[in-house]
């Protein structure tokens, strides 16, 4: 039994092993898990670690020690020990942190408000044929601060309206009314914190990255700069085969206007001579 003020070694232990992991991979990771349930946060743990990205969920004052013992060799982690609140898992991976961040993000799916929350952003109730019946949720609707109405017989929302602006709590009675609007304000899923890859550090903000959107950008911007380059005639691997083909048609084109044969123009020769026959053909017969 270790002594008064003293450690127990199975903590220092944990300690040394979480350090460890954290020096082994280039990427490391805080994540949030508040309001997580515990079945849903072990199906994504599961999910995260045959992807090689292993969630290791520890009590914060473990975390602190093993991104304290971990920074004295790589002290690009010391950013990561203000970050360790609430409740915190650390993943580390040899990863790329935008595609974690696309991935942590993946977790998330919205979740009703039970009351009592901040909420995350503006909860909008946008103006709405209700499935409600006319009734005394009308009077509870109006109540809670929405624009509700009777109209040919429906409960309706006569306006977009703000029911609670960001930050402000959500209260039980606006968030039972949400629920039965089948208005999900809230996400539930792993929440990036903040990542160091090698010695830099990134905040969540940074990471906030649309990487599909990114990525349509990049393949309009080649398309771009591939036919500029075919206008150019100027021939590189992605280029080469429709520079040749513009050029043949190009010099095809010469040929046929200057009346020079060749087995390529031969038989557009002889429709535009065809065409010019039966051109002059009708003019003839006008003019007989």
């Amino acid at each position: 039994m270790p002594g008064r003020g003293e450690v127990p070694p199975e903590k220092i232990a944990r300690v040394e092993e979480l350090a460890g992991e954290l020096l082994a991979q280039r990427t490391t990771a805080l994540v949030g898990v508040r309001g997580v349930p515990a079945a849903a946060l072990q199906s994504m743990r599961r999910e995260l670690r045959v992807r090689g990205r292993p969630i290791r969920v520890a009590p914060n004052s473990t975390i602190r020690h093993a991104l304290e013992r971990a920074a004295e060799k790589r002290p690009g982690l010391k950013p990561l020990l203000d970050q360790v609140e609430d409740q915190t898992a650390v993943l580390a991976a040899e990863v790329n942190p935008f595609s974690l961040a696309d991935e942590l993000r993946r977790t998330r799916s919205p979740t009703p408000a039970r009351g009592g929350e901040a909420a995350p952003a503006d909860i909008v109730v946008p103006a709405q044929t209700t499935s409600f019946k006319p009734g005394p949720i009308v009077g509870e609707l109006q109540h809670a601060g929405f624009p509700a109405a009777i109209e040919k017989g429906k409960v309706v929302l006569k306006r977009d309206v703000t029911i609670v602006k960001a930050g402000a709590t959500i209260s039980r009675e606006v968030a039972g009314l949400l629920t039965r609007l089948e208005i999900f304000p809230l996400e539930v899923g792993l929440s990036l914190r903040a990542v160091v890859d090698g010695e830099t550090y990134y905040p969540p903000s940074l990471l906030a990255v649309d990487l599909g959107a990114q990525r349509d950008e990049i393949a309009h911007g080649a398309r771009l700069a591939i036919g500029l380059a075919v206008e150019l005639g100027y021939a590189t691997r992605e280029t080469i085969e429709p520079v040749v083909a513009r050029a043949y048609r190009a010099a095809l084109a010469v040929a046929v206007a200057a009346g020079h044969p060749t087995p390529e123009t031969v038989a557009p020769l002889f429709l535009t001579a065809l065409r010019s026959a039966m051109a002059v053909g009708a003019i003839t017969r006008q003019n007989s």
